[in-house]
């Protein structure tokens, strides 16, 4: 058998949600010398390695028809090294006839690929790894194997490589599972300069909720049967495979419910899909009222006037009939189109297309007023009543005392209006907003100075612009539960769902004690008539496996989220921070008060030092008494991400894009913000910076101190008193390989980042390791 060396990739294969997934590896057969896998970008930039490439475009077109998928993948690399190389495609498998109709090719020539067992496919891997003294193949050991035929790529020439495959995905109730493994994209000597993934959905049956857990996707609804969903990201090293869920089932809503629970000893966690049925645009929809209130003051002048009378004729030209509707201008003084609410149709609607061009800036800002005025007009509780509230500044005229403001508009409203609030710009009370929002069913967004009012406002009028069902309640009912016992589940986020819209997606995260088959209650008013729908669900009492971990890390960045929310409007207190500090420690969920956890300088033994922890996190969360200016904006922004999160942390943060900063402000490498690491908000900056001392692998974390990478499991092991505990495994020894056969391919996949002069602690099965 062949001796394989300097691997370079970046390909996949969608397969069924297994612990081990089909991903594509370009192979050199003919180096002159061992050369490891292409790792991402790190600071300082490694020197080229005599053969290498570089991935430039990865584009996944996919078209799911039902249960079945059939998907073209394309996979365009550059020999960036100055000798020829000749090179195997291979694709790891879990398990034998997972693809059907599978068709490879090279620049659109065919080529015959050929099913290697497990066995085989492991010594390959193994050999690999032996030579190069590179782990980065553990993940995929235990699998099967395509591999094609060797091809050559001359240096400095592009080559196309294309798989054509259908497959059946994995259907759990109504959910549908779709994977494309994504991740391999990391083995890169460069960012790839664009990932794009387009994939229709066609279903006899109507579908419901579409939803990504780790990516945020485009979704387009033409109607109940179809979906459209796109991704698209430019000069990223791609760190964590792509993942996609949609259910189907009859009626006016769709329900489904993922369970996750690693240790039967404890709470497990979940996940609730919910989604109202598409319409036809014929059909009717219910009536609803909405009064946009829009800040005229001095500070809005020029571009931020004109952005915002933009925003303000993309709603009045989107309204429907039967809504009532108004305009509030408002500065020094308070100014109506109309006294009362309109009804909607076209002479209202140009007549107040005309109050709009007459909107001007100057004055003073009186929110007190404004909002009093608006709220005035409200007179009918059986509609769904929405204030969209605007400004980029603090109360000046009027009352200008911000909790007198949050009670007086409290009082005010009578009849449960969801205020819905933007801040534009640095130069506001961000808290005002979050507790005028917090205490009125509505929410909070936050516009920078460099984004555009109208695509704001836009996308969350499309959001509400169709309401299904008002007054939403969600319960969860179980069988043979004592009133003793408590609820059996606890801890869902968000808090309080007041209502439910056409296109949207209810995706709400929670805590459960009691397993087993459960029933899901969803009522509310549909109209003017009260509804209620049920839907089964099953709490799993140990999960297998990782497949349904991201649930579990969705929950915590909602949980981090609810904590900081809490701590800002109602004070701190020492509970709240020690959980803050613990989840941010477990999740490797970084915020602006738990960053020294980057600190890579810092002892091993802080890791474990809840009371140091602690005191280091109640220090930095003084800084949200700042209210106002730069800080108080992004601190606002970043609690509202964290407790809306619907996608899962990933190494790269939030997804961020390339060239992050590092925590010292130092620029990073064109697509560091991917190239594993976290990202966590610079408060003072506004700015997203990367810490890849920290690193989340699968479901685990890893912090850097030294050149030692430390996994959250065994962050209170003491390496000097208990020495007897640990077990010391020496790279690429006999040992070693006995210990990866052992693990799941999740747990092998945190050692293949290890990489040369990096040392692991580390604990699996109960047992913690050193790996040096």
């Amino acid at each position: 058998m062949k001796r394989f060396s300097a691997l370079a990739l970046g390909f996949w294969m969608v397969l069924l949600s297994l612990p081990a997934y089909g991903q594509g590896l370009l192979i050199v057969v003919n180096p002159p010398e061992p050369v490891p896998l292409p790792r991402p970008i790190f600071r300082p930039v490694p020197q080229q390695p005599p053969m290498s490439y570089k991935i430039k475009e990865l584009s996944l077109q996919a078209r799911v028809v039902d249960q079945v998928a059939r998907a073209q993948v394309s996979q365009s690399f550059v020999n960036t090294g100055s000798r020829q190389m000749e090179v195997q495609f291979v694709f790891p498998l879990p398990y034998d006839g997972a693809v059907d109709q599978l068709t490879f090719m090279v620049d659109g020539k065919e080529y015959e690929a050929k099913l290697l067992p497990a066995q085989e496919a492991r010594s390959i891997y193994e050999s690999y790894i032996r030579r190069n003294q590179d782990p980065a193949l553990l993940e995929w050991i235990g699998t099967g194997m395509f591999k094609t035929s060797v091809f050559p790529v001359p240096p400095g020439a592009e080559r196309t490589v294309t798989l054509r495959y259908s497959q059946l995905l994995r259907k759990d109730r109504q959910l549908t599972d779709f994977l494309f493994p994504l991740s391999t994209a990391k083995y890169t000597s460069q960012p790839v300069e664009k990932v794009s993934l387009n994939a229709t959905i066609e279903s006899t049956a109507e579908i419901k909720s579409v939803y990504s857990p780790t990516h945020s996707i485009e979704i387009t609804r033409p109607d109940s049967h179809h979906a459209v969903v796109k991704y698209e990201a430019t000069n990223q090293v791609p760190m964590s495979d792509f993942r996609l869920f949609y259910d189907t089932a009859a009626g006016s809503l769709g329900a489904s419910v993922i369970s996750y629970r690693p240790d039967v000893n404890e709470d497990g966690y979940f996940l609730l899909l919910a989604s109202p049925e598409i319409k036809p645009e014929s059909a009717e929809r219910p009536a609803k009222t909405a009064i946009f209130v829009v800040d005229r003051s001095g500070s809005m002048s020029g571009k931020k006037i004109e952005q915002a009378r933009d925003a303000l004729k993309f709603v009045l030209n989107n309204l429907r009939e039967g809504d009532l509707f108004n305009v509030v201008a408002y500065d020094s003084t308070v100014e109506s189109f109309r006294p009362e609410l309109q009804r909607y149709d076209e002479e209202t609607r140009k007549a107040a297309l005309g109050f709009v061009d007459g909107i001007y800036a100057g004055g003073s800002t009186n929110i007190d007023g404004a909002l009093a005025t608006a709220l005035g007009m409200i007179q009918d509780k059986s509609r769904p009543n929405f204030i969209v509230f605007l400004t980029d500044g603090l109360p000046t005229a009027g009352e200008t005392n911000e909790s007198k403001i949050v009670g007086n508009v409290k009082q005010k409203n009578q009849l449960d209006s969801r205020i819905i609030s933007f801040g534009v710009g640095y130069d506001l009370n961000s808290r005002l907003l979050d507790r005028l929002s917090d205490e009125n069913y509505g929410q909070s967004e936050f516009v920078r100075p460099d984004e555009n009012i109208e695509t704001h406002v836009a996308r969350l009028y499309d959001k509400i612009s169709s309401p299904v069902m008002s007054g939403v309640e969600v319960a969860f009912e179980f069988d043979e539960v004592q009133v003793e016992e408590g609820s059996p589940v606890s801890r869902m986020y968000p808090r309080q769902v007041r209502d439910l819209f056409e296109g949207e997606q209810l995706v709400i995260a929670g805590r459960y004690k009691k397993s087993g088959p459960a029933k899901v209650t969803i009522t509310g008013t549909v109209g003017a008539k009260s509804q209620k729908f049920d839907f089964p669900a099953e709490m799993t009492n140990v999960s297998g496996d990782q497949s349904y971990a991201f649930v579990e890390k969705i929950w915590a960045m909602r949980r981090i989220g609810e904590i900081i929310d809490e701590i800002d409007l109602h004070g701190r207190n020492d509970e709240l921070v020690n959980e803050l500090v613990a989840l941010s420690t477990k999740y490797g969920i970084l915020t602006p008060y738990t960053s020294f956890l980057a600190d890579d300088q810092a002892a091993p033994a802080d890791l474990a030092d809840t009371r140091r922890g602690a005191d280091r996190a109640r220090e930095l969360l003084l800084r949200l008494d700042e209210a106002e200016g730069k800080a108080g904006f992004a601190q606002r922004a970043e609690k509202r991400q964290l407790k809306e999160a619907a996608t899962a942390p990933q190494a790269g943060g939030f997804g961020g894009g390339g060239g992050l900063p590092s925590p010292d402000g130092k620029p990073g490498e064109p697509g560091a913000g991917n190239a594993g690491g976290v990202v966590f908000r610079n408060i003072d900056k506004d700015q997203e910076v990367l810490a890849d001392s920290v690193q989340i692998i699968g479901n685990e974390t890893l912090y850097k101190r030294g050149k030692l990478w430390i996994a959250a499991n065994a962050k209170d092991v003491d390496l000097a008193k208990d020495e007897d505990k640990i077990e010391t495994i020496e790279r690429f020894s006999e040992a070693y390989f006995k210990l990866t056969a052992a693990n799941t391919a999740t747990e092998n996949a945190v050692l293949a980042r290890q990489q040369a002069g990096d040392e692991l602690l580390i604990k699996l099965r109960g047992q913690v390791y050193w790996i040096k």
